[in-house]
């Protein structure tokens, strides 16, 4: 499989709610004629995979997330038509579509549902889970404590418990019936013949989990195999992504032997990130990359600051986890079911500009595809307000115009609130002002993902990490196809001094890609770097062809991860990095 159709594991990945990014109508609803008209926006932007949360048919109890007909396009968000229009034009822009796939559950208004509640011996009974009385089972445990009480939830109707994982209007569908997996099949098929590229398979892992009577026949991944296999078979070409929030000892259990998931969202990462930032230290980021094993030939990670769920901080301690609360949600308002925050970023870090280009630095440079949701890039806030994840998902500020240029309609008829108040309303955090100023952090962002796509190492490369005795300091090194790249980041507010022995003679050099200077290597092989505080600095080795780049003191070498590849580019960039003197 050659490196197009491992497209996935590059890519850069935007996750784009159709109903809250631009009202085309003035319905007070974003559309798919809106979406595409952003299309050129979005390719300024860089990046090249568009996550379309669900457009569905549903009652829209969960965002999208309780679906009602999985063959249609919600008349909110326009029709068919709009959608397959939408398609054509990120294609011709060299953007993949990415939907999400939601088959761990459906809306208790799905048809299949509502056969199931009212016929026992219909063929649909068995698409769910029902028992006479609820099992008395510590793993069946609610995922949104707080808000469901149990996951069994009692049908009048049908006379007996359903089984729920998430909220109880999301009855779960029985994947070990042959049948309902021969139902998700024909959807992939519908939508890949559409000319969709990937699909993000919504809680993937909750898919595999036995459920009250439920009895897989052997083993449960051979579920993901069967529909990545069909996959594969109707497009070679498909990337399948999961959200697989499991123990460290489970995760790779996912990519299978290549022949399950492509992508999986790293939660295990983001967890140990978060309090990398909260802590201003290296090491918990160093800990998670030894502990998550490396995708390998298998498949890649999606590696995200943020999506539009909360921040899920399951994988830390309790202590930890007050940790990143104290640093990040201070106030109980901001947390979210005993174990996540329900923030966006850029409040997060307090709106520091340093800080953020950091985070995202981190993102960029960490091995895998990275993920963004819309408005990160501009650095939009959030709604506290709003109920549960909901405050996280405002609408698009696109201007200082009326409604933040979401839409014309009258304010109590938008979808979802626009923010007005402080330092992240739309009257100072918009597209049109930051497009406008040279030194904005939409124009960083652009210039750092494109500075990323010149950089395939960081999607295919071998991942070696990097002794520091400054435990603020995380220093790791990819290399792909003899070229290597050097990434420094200093996590705290104070300077750091760094110092780097790279083999070689005075004739070889580094191209800081961030800065588009070269930096003489020392005729000692060895580079000091004097870091700003949250500095850092993306140093591709220039003329060093298989050299390795060794920590100062003659401290040992770091853990290896492995990626694949073929072949590779040089690439160098047009940002303006923050980071620090070579000496």
């Amino acid at each position: 499989m050659g490196i197009s159709d491992q497209w996935w594991r590059d890519a850069i990945i935007y996750g784009v709610d159709v109903g809250t990014f631009l009202d085309s109508n003035g319905d007070g609803s974003g559309d798919f004629a809106g979406l595409t008209s952003r299309l050129d926006y979005l390719q300024g932007l860089g990046v090249n995979c568009l996550w379309v949360l669900p457009f569905f048919p549903g009652p829209d109890r969960d965002n999208g997330y309780d679906v009602s007909d999985y063959y249609g396009v919600d008349r909110r968000f326009g029709d068919p038509g709009d959608f397959v229009e939408f398609l054509r034009e990120a294609g011709s822009r060299g953007m993949r579509v990415m939907v999400d796939l939601v088959v761990e559950h459906t809306s208790d208004q799905h048809p299949w549902f509502q056969a199931a509640r009212a016929d026992p011996n219909s063929r649909y009974r068995d698409y769910y889970v029902w028992v006479d009385e609820p099992p008395e089972n510590p793993d069946y445990q609610p995922i949104f404590p707080g808000v469901e009480e149990s996951v069994w939830h009692w049908d009048q109707a049908a006379g007996q418990y359903y089984f729920h994982t998430f909220y109880h209007h999301q009855p779960s569908l029985n994947h070990a019936n042959p049948r309902v997996r021969e139902e998700v099949k024909r959807i992939m098929g519908f939508w890949l013949q559409l000319g969709v590229a990937a699909f993000r398979v919504d809680a993937a892992s909750h898919m595999l989990e036995p459920k009250g009577s439920m009895d897989f026949p052997g083993d449960p991944h051979a579920v993901l195999r069967e529909y990545r296999q069909f996959a594969a078979v109707r497009e070679g070409r498909v990337a399948m992504m999961g959200e697989s929030d499991v123990p460290p000892h489970q995760v790779a259990d996912f990519f299978g032997d290549g022949d399950e998931l492509n992508l999986l969202m790293n939660f295990l990462l983001n967890n140990y990130l978060f309090l990398a930032l909260a802590r201003e230290s290296a090491e918990p980021l160093r800990h998670a990359l030894q502990l998550v094993p490396p995708g390998s030939g298998k498949g890649q990670w999606a590696n995200f600051l943020r999506n539009l769920d909360e921040v899920d901080l399951e994988r830390l301690t309790g202590a930890e986890r007050e940790e990143v609360y104290r640093r990040f949600a201070p106030r109980e308002e901001m947390r979210v079911y005993g174990r996540g925050i329900r923030r966006r970023l850029a409040p997060m870090l307090g709106g520091d500009r340093k800080r953020m280009e950091q985070a995202f630095s981190l993102l960029f440079t960490l091995p895998g595809a990275p993920l963004l949701v819309y408005g990160d890039e501009i650095g939009m806030g959030e709604d506290l307000s709003r109920p549960e994840r909901e405050s996280v998902r405002t609408v698009m500020q696109w201007s200082d115009d009326r409604n933040a240029g979401f839409s014309t309609a009258e304010e109590g008829a938008l979808v979802a609130p626009v923010v007005t108040r402080g330092q992240f309303g739309y009257r100072k955090v918009n597209v049109a002002d930051q497009e406008r100023n040279g030194d904005s952090f939409l124009r960083w962002m652009q210039n750092a993902i494109r500075t990323r796509r010149e950089c395939p190492e960081f999607g295919w490369g071998t991942l070696t990490l990097l002794e520091s005795t400054n435990p603020a300091v995380l220093a790791h090194r990819v290399d792909w196809n003899q070229n290597g790249i050097v990434v420094v980041h200093n996590l705290a507010a104070a300077p750091a001094e760094v110092s780097l022995e790279l083999e070689g003679n005075g004739g070889e050099w580094l191209e800081d890609l961030l800065r588009r200077e070269r930096l003489k290597i020392p005729r000692s092989g060895r580079l000091s770097l004097r870091m700003e505080g949250y500095g850092y600095r993306w140093l591709r080795l220039a003329g060093m062809r298989s050299r390795r780049a060794n920590p100062s003191a003659g401290a040992d070498r770091g853990a290896s991860r492995s990626g694949s590849g073929s072949r590779g580019r040089s690439g160098g960039g047009g940002l303006s990095g923050s980071g620090g003197e070579a000496r």
